[in-house]
């Protein structure tokens, strides 16, 4: 058998060679789901947020005391660093121009600058801030603002898809999805009240402050914390539900901060053991440890209650 030339060879493989695989447009004659539409309505609410603070640096030098004897005496001169911060938010009242975002993004910012999906950068000003709950509201000029509706979180399920939207590591607005892993997540370090969203949705430092949305576009939570041995996403992030977002975000407007109710004692739980040397027969119930100063307990003590 004659050897069939190279040329030839091409141009038989272009008709022989199996076409590649693709996804049909359509199945049984519905189109293919997508979340597209979804994110194109939700993504002009989503900000990237950047922020800088001025820090006093001290010269280590000006500690020794032979350095400041050198220099005869004189005070430290004062230098200062600035100190960048990127992050994200969410706009949730396009009409006032506020936006949601985390506490530890603008904290003690002293410049906040918000840039919008379409490229436009606002100045930012602090409406409140809540460190116990990590989030915090500013305002924006309202100027052709979309805004994301909250929605009733207390009715999320395990396993329900959500969608993640946010700066990571600044790069610019990205998008991930995934489910909801757990609920009423606690236990985290650095943040007092505690009741996470836990989501395998990719969340990168930079998501901070972004939005956490259920398929019909709606905001469930804020992106607040991740897991990570490693510095990077893991599959476990966490996110402030929106019903609680909701009741700190009406007394930040409100009042600038949040103001919650205070008792002023310090309890612990009624052991088997400790019923045994308190002389009680139930172990259930708590036993006041101790009664703070200046509080409300210790008032009501003074004056006889």
């Amino acid at each position: 058998m004659r050897p069939i030339p190279l040329f030839a060879a091409l141009i038989l493989s272009l008709f022989v060679m199996p076409a590649p695989a693709q996804l049909p447009g359509a199945v049984d004659g519905q189109a293919l789901p997508s979340l597209a539409p979804m994110i194109e309505r939700v993504q002009p609410a989503v900000v990237n947020i950047n922020t800088e603070t001025r820090v006093k640096v001290r010269d280590p030098f000006w500690d020794d005391p032979f350095f400041r004897r050198f220099f005869g005496g004189q005070s430290m001169p004062q230098r200062e660093r600035v100190e960048r911060s990127l992050g994200s938010g969410v706009i949730v009242d396009a009409a006032k121009g506020l936006v949601l975002t985390n506490n530890h993004v603008i904290e003690n910012a002293e410049d906040i600058k918000v840039t919008l999906s379409d490229g436009r950068t606002l100045a930012g000003e602090l409406v409140g801030t809540d460190p116990e709950t990590d989030i915090a509201v500013i305002k924006v000029p309202a100027t052709s603002l979309s805004a994301l509706p909250l929605a009733d979180s207390s009715k999320l399920r395990v396993g329900d898809f959500v969608v993640a939207i946010g700066n990571p590591f600044g790069l610019g607005q990205s998008v991930t999805s995934g489910i909801v892993s757990a609920l009423g997540r606690s236990g985290l370090r650095g943040v007092g009240v505690q009741n996470f969203i836990q989501t395998d949705a990719s969340i990168n430092p930079g998501n901070s402050g972004g939005a956490l949305v259920n398929l019909r576009g709606e905001l469930i939570g804020i992106n607040t914390a991740i897991f990570t041995p490693s510095g990077g996403n893991v599959g476990i992030g966490f996110a402030v539900p929106a019903d609680l977002v909701q009741e700190v975000m009406r007394q930040l407007i409100q009042f600038g901060e949040v103001k919650r109710g205070s008792l002023g004692v310090e309890a612990q739980d009624i052991t088997a053991e400790m019923a045994g040397v308190l002389g009680v027969k139930e172990h259930g119930g708590v036993v006041l440890a101790r009664v703070l100063a200046n509080s409300p307990a210790e008032v009501a003590l003074a004056e006889g209650w």
